[in-house]
């Protein structure tokens, strides 16, 4: 990695962690600001997924501080997410956050809950038609610029042929991340679908990939369980491919400081889950729209072996 990257991306994740750490200790329910509302996370996440459980765990962080019920509820499969988006609206909630991977299988359901007067705020995916449904802030980070930062990073380690591990199927924030990625990289990159509830699944996958193609000297992992689904497959390949990831957890973290993971793209869930009710609570309370009707960028930021330990504490806590 570029010296000048690396600083930039260590200042970054500092600044990032004395805000979050601000944030934390300012305990709003005492001051007087507590709210009696009731705001529900959607997500299109599957059970068991460590990135999802940092949203929920940010969101019902906030809700915790602000004196507001939180509840979470998710389903990959975009019609059920759609009924679950439908149900909270029918409970009359005062205000919803919505992760959109598949836009186009929600927009229905998104614009109801606006014509109802539902506050929404999208986080984490579809970026690009969340003020278009009626949101009124999005929180995350373009998947193009991140795919594409990856892409360079990926060409700097002299990776040349690279798979991009696609573990939910329909998801186009996943599929231009590999798309930017390609276009940065340099060399190849192919796409190879998993199924993404399966661990055991995912790495005979991937083994089975580099066993086909020796030439694979990369793989992108598009979740942090699955990157450690990666690096089995390589061992049991007994191939030489360099093993890069978006999200970060525990796991990773374990990985990147072993050499086995070489850098991790950040995009902070935690941070997603905490300002999405955050960007509720400050419009119910005090009409604030953060951003300014301009998304809200959680990241990327880009974890190496250079500068893994300032955030290993946090991630043992839940919160990276």
């Amino acid at each position: 990695m570029r010296k000048g990257a690396a600083l930039a991306i260590a200042a970054f994740s500092l600044a990032t962690l004395a805000g979050c750490s601000g944030t934390g200790q300012d305990n709003t329910s005492e001051s007087g600001n507590a709210i009696a509302a009731t705001y529900a996370v959607v997500t299109h996440s599957a059970q068991g997924d460590a990135f999802w459980d940092r949203v929920k765990s940010g969101a019902e962080k906030a809700g915790s501080d602000y004196g507001a019920t939180v509840t979470y509820s998710s389903d990959p499969d975009p019609a059920k997410q759609s009924q679950l988006i439908d149900n909270a609206v029918a409970q009359g909630v005062d205000g919803l956050v919505i992760s959109m991977a598949n836009p186009d299988g929600l927009e229905a359901s998104v614009e109801k809950a606006v014509a109802a007067g539902i506050p929404v705020v999208t986080i984490n995916s579809g970026i690009e038609r969340s003020a278009e449904f009626g949101a009124f802030t999005h929180i995350g980070q373009s998947e193009s610029v991140a795919g594409a930062a990856a892409g360079k990073e990926m060409k700097e380690l002299g990776i040349t042929k690279a798979i991009c591990v696609l573990h939910e199927a329909g998801n186009i924030g996943h599929e231009e991340r590999c798309k930017a990625a390609a276009s940065t990289m340099g060399g190849t990159v192919e796409n190879l679908q998993v199924d993404g509830t399966n661990d055991a699944e995912v790495k005979a996958t991937i083994k089975a990939k580099l066993q086909a193609d020796p030439t694979i000297n990369g793989i992108l992992a598009l979740g942090a369980q699955f990157s450690i689904d990666a690096v089995g497959a390589v061992e049991e390949a007994d191939s030489d491919a360099k093993v890069v990831t978006f999200d970060l957890t525990e796991d990773v973290i374990d990985n990147i400081q072993s050499g086995s993971i070489l850098f991790a793209v950040d995009q902070q869930p935690y941070v997603q889950g905490f300002l999405g009710i955050t960007a509720l609570y400050l419009n119910s309370i005090n009409g604030n729209v953060i951003g300014g009707g301009e998304p809200v960028y959680s990241g990327p930021a880009f974890i190496t072996k250079d500068n893994v330990d300032t955030v290993s504490e946090f991630a043992k806590n839940g919160t990276r």
